[in-house]
């Protein structure tokens, strides 16, 4: 199965680290509530642990908060590739 990217969208008031655990904190609610396994939400909150644990936010923050200070919209693709977690930034 293909796990689809997560996106996120951080503005000036959430930042991606915020937005990230935020996320991660949603998909594990509802895995416990379901009570019952759910391949694809595990995969999304696997890949989000792994950007939360491996992530330098300080430098994410810094190759993005001036996108947003320009007014521009920022996006970001957090994906598994190869094992290892990746993620896709554009600004719009």
């Amino acid at each position: 199965m293909k796990i689809v990217p997560i996106e996120l969208k951080p503005d000036l008031s959430n930042c991606i680290e915020t937005l990230s655990k935020r996320e991660y904190e949603r998909i594990l609610s509802v895995l416990l509530k379901e009570g019952h396994a759910n391949e694809e939400l595990g995969e999304r909150l696997e890949v989000l642990r792994l950007f939360l644990e491996s992530t330098d936010f300080g430098h994410l923050r810094s190759q993005y908060e001036g996108y947003l200070r320009e007014g521009k919209k920022v996006t970001f693709l957090i994906y598994l590739e190869e094992g290892k977690v990746r993620y896709k930034l554009t600004a719009e």
